[in-house]
């Protein structure tokens, strides 16, 4: 198994192991890293924490945006209408989400480029440009789903749609106009954070042991309706944006190839707690209105509000709720715009860094600013749009063959010899990531 280095360096110093510090910062010839004043070859404890601490952001930031609103209504009608049956599946998607997102780090962090760019550089512009529609539609779907929940947010607590939606997007264009990559990356994190409520929301729903173990073990059905939201959740759990997203901020971090074992751990542990998130949704959902009324449809985020109610009271399951659902919503409305413009500036070839000021970088930061108030307007005007959220997750599992098609290409092609997918590991990501685009196309078309 491999371990990040500041881990081993724990463990070194509990047994009272001696570490050789074979150089100080700039004495070992190699060039800045990350965090100026860190040494790759440096392996002071210290150093070595903060660096490992340094390089993650990307995997984590990605994961957190990936439980976006429409993920979380997705798996809170999943426990509604088939109680813990879909569990599985969430635990399940965990491997196959980290191969995915492992390949974006590899590209990142052995290419230093993007993925709309590799994509051009290795097919064509005019694959690219397929490559980056298929991205566009996906944005668009999800910054509709976004501004919905933090609109539907708003109107919890009376505030109209158009307050609630100014608000939300003037944040997020102050963030990004104003800070470099790293700073965006931390108030992302933190946005990020507040979905983790959604675990003590779990634990309040007091779910049963036995009614888990029932569900986890049940032979699932083989009904059109099933089969359904077995797409959805593949669709709300690998979406096009991730990809582009991941690697185009690799890239922009400057993480180079000796970052890569704690790239990967940043991915592995934000896999692991984005399909922890949407566990805990769907487990709340089925231990409570999924008892009462599996029929039910949760259309909207006053419903899902109010499906708390009885567990844990009107206002805490109010807030609790808000605060997951605007943290979810706004991280991905951030990660989604980032990786459009980031897309588009790839593939068109305009500047298209957070690292430049919106005088250098016009195109990128309109692009952005154009996605983000495109967003919210068209769900100020058009309300109920969160109805949509299952089939924008449907939308994205259509898009797996090509969005996974061009990832596995690249991986082959673009890397280093030494690193590209080759041997038995090459075959078990093609066979992954071909059955996963399979398995959703072939249940979403027999569930519609």
């Amino acid at each position: 198994m491999i371990v990040p280095d500041c881990i081993l360096d724990l463990v070194k110093a509990a047994l009272g192991r001696k570490k050789e510090s074979r150089c100080g910062h700039g004495r070992c010839g190699a060039e800045g890293t990350v965090e100026q004043g860190f040494c790759p070859v440096d392996r002071s404890l210290g150093r070595r924490c903060k660096l490992c601490l340094a390089v993650m952001g990307p995997g984590l930031v990605v994961m957190l945006a990936d439980t976006d609103v429409g993920s979380i209504i997705t798996a809170a009608q999943s426990g509604v209408q088939w109680g813990y049956q879909l569990l599985l599946l969430q635990f399940l998607l965990i491997p196959v989400l980290f191969v995915v997102q492992d390949l974006t780090v590899r590209l990142g962090v052995f290419t230093g480029k993007g993925h709309g760019e590799l994509i051009r550089e290795a097919f064509g512009s005019g694959w690219a440009w397929v490559s980056v529609a298929g991205l566009a539609i996906a944005a668009v779907g999800a910054l509709l789903t976004e501004f919905s929940g933090v609109a539907a947010v708003g109107q919890l607590f009376g505030v109209p749609r158009w307050a609630s939606l100014a608000l939300a997007a003037a944040f997020l264009l102050l963030v990004v106009w104003t800070g470099s990559y790293r700073r965006v990356e931390r108030i992302a994190i933190g946005l990020g954070l507040f979905e983790l409520v959604f675990f003590w929301v779990a634990f309040a729903a007091h779910p049963t042991g036995h009614d888990l173990a029932a569900g986890l073990l049940q032979r699932p059905p083989s009904s059109p309706a099933f089969l359904y939201f077995v797409t959805a959740n593949i669709g709300a759990v690998i979406m096009p944006w991730m990809i582009f997203y991941q690697q185009s901020a690799i890239a922009d971090k400057g993480l180079r190839p000796e970052h890569y074992r704690d790239a990967r751990w940043d991915t592995a542990i934000g896999a692991v707690v984005t399909q922890l998130v949407m566990a805990a949704v769907l487990v709340a959902a089925a231990a409570t209105i999924g008892k009462t009324n599996s029929s039910v449809s949760l259309n909207s985020i006053e419903d899902f509000a109010h499906m708390l109610t009885p567990v844990m009271g009107v206002m805490v399951g109010r807030l609790l709720f808000s605060l997951g659902i605007l943290g979810a919503a706004m991280i991905a409305s951030v990660v989604v715009s980032l990786a459009a413009a980031w897309g588009f500036g790839e593939v068109k070839g305009y500047k298209h860094s957070l690292e430049h000021s919106p005088l250098e970088a016009p195109w990128f930061y309109l692009v952005f600013t154009f996605g983000v108030v495109a967003g919210a307007v068209m769900v100020a005007m058009v309300p109920d749009l969160i109805r949509l959220t299952i089939l924008v997750e449907i939308m994205n599992a259509f898009l797996l063959p090509l969005v996974l098609g061009f990832l596995v290409a690249l991986a082959i092609k673009k890397l280093p010899r030494n690193r590209r997918l080759s041997g038995s590991y090459r075959w078990a990501v093609t066979g992954v990531t071909g059955l996963i685009s399979g398995l959703a196309v072939y249940a979403g078309l027999r569930g519609m």
